[in-house]
């Protein structure tokens, strides 16, 4: 099969630290590569070379000291993936509402899996006007805003089953892993982790646009509070040994959060995961198998009195039942399949 995989532009694919759509874009051309499909991913020319890139640009835009104007470049990336169509089988696209108007207007068989959240009222209007396009939510959660599109299939998310694995070390602390930003909730994680009388280790970004809530509110928590600890941004090669030595992450979301790459990444690593019932976190979770979900502060620091109910090993079985790259590109090959097999009446 000829599938073109469309990632966004803002990170290298895979991105260097943190970056979710990109990460999982990389994940997923990589699986259908090793199941012999012909991919080739429409990406920043900074992205793995051991893939065919077709280079939108040469490098992510988030690295672009210019900060350019991402819309325009958006616009002109849109109309170079239309001029290779006739090229592929399929076109999977992972750049939200960009490509519709013009892709909803040719045969090429195409999908959109929507990776964000869709809970704002102009994303509402914007999807709406393309019932028959095709869309793939990334949990049954996601969909709940804009129930009635064209959904042809929930693809959950998956990972190389080797990429971080369970180490063998002691754990010492609680781990909050992705980026500082209210919905995440690291200002919760650090009340609830005080009240269980353990430590704190906080990996994450932050953006731009959280910068005031960090200055405010997350830092002046660190500096009140001696059992938390801040270590910035890490990369998949210091996950294994973060994780691993964590008793949980806490997922303190307050946000439907559409699905959490960070919970399969602990799984990964045999660390069971304490959420919050948000968003896609019942369909991500195992409740008393890969974690807890809580409903508050209180039900967290009382989930994490029960940590010892929940085997690692098992924690790390169940990712790799559940959460692997491989089964998330045979569920998407899958898609693929019955949108190529429409388009030719069958």
């Amino acid at each position: 099969m000829r599938i073109a995989q469309i990632s966004p532009l803002f990170e290298a694919v895979p991105p260097k630290l943190y970056g979710g759509t990109e990460r999982v874009v990389h994940w997923l051309s990589k699986a259908l590569v090793e199941m012999g499909h012909d991919v080739t991913l429409f990406a920043s020319g900074d992205s793995d070379p051991t893939l065919k890139i077709a280079a939108m640009r040469k490098e992510a835009i988030r690295l672009d000291p210019r900060k350019p104007d991402w819309v325009a470049i958006y616009y002109k990336f849109v109309e170079d993936v239309y001029a290779r169509k006739d090229e592929f089988d399929v076109i999977h696209f992972h750049i939200d509402y960009f490509p519709l108007s013009l892709f909803t207007r040719q045969k090429v068989p195409f999908l959109t899996t929507t990776h964000g959240r869709l809970d704002i009222p102009e994303f509402v209007d914007t999807y709406s006007m393309f019932p028959t396009a095709p869309f793939v939510s990334i949990s049954n959660n996601q969909r709940l805003p804009i129930p009635d599109l064209n959904w042809v299939r929930t693809v959950l998310h998956g990972m190389p089953a080797n990429l971080l694995t369970l180490q063998p070390v002691k754990q010492d602390y609680c781990a909050f892993l992705g980026r500082i930003s209210p919905e995440k909730g690291p200002d919760r994680a650090i009340e609830i982790t005080r009240r269980a009388g353990l430590k704190l280790k906080i990996a994450a970004k932050v953006d731009d646009a959280d910068k005031k809530y960090w200055d405010t509110v997350v830092k002046p928590l660190i500096d009140a509070n001696p059992h938390v600890e801040y270590i910035g941004e890490i990369n998949d090669d210091q996950k294994p040994a973060f994780l691993s030595a964590a008793h949980a992450l806490i997922f303190a979301i307050d946000w439907p959060e559409p699905f959490g790459l960070v919970m399969i990444e602990a799984m990964a690593c045999g660390t069971p995961v304490i959420a919050f019932n948000c968003g896609s976190v019942p369909e991500v979770i195992d409740d008393g198998v890969s974690g807890f979900i809580v409903d508050d502060i209180a039900g967290a620091v009382d989930a994490l009195g029960r940590l010892d109910k929940l085997d690692r090993g098992t924690v790390r079985a169940t990712f790799e039942k559940r959460w692997t790259s491989r089964r998330m590109a045979e569920d998407y090959v899958n898609v693929y399949q019955s949108l190529i097999d429409k388009a030719a009446g069958r």
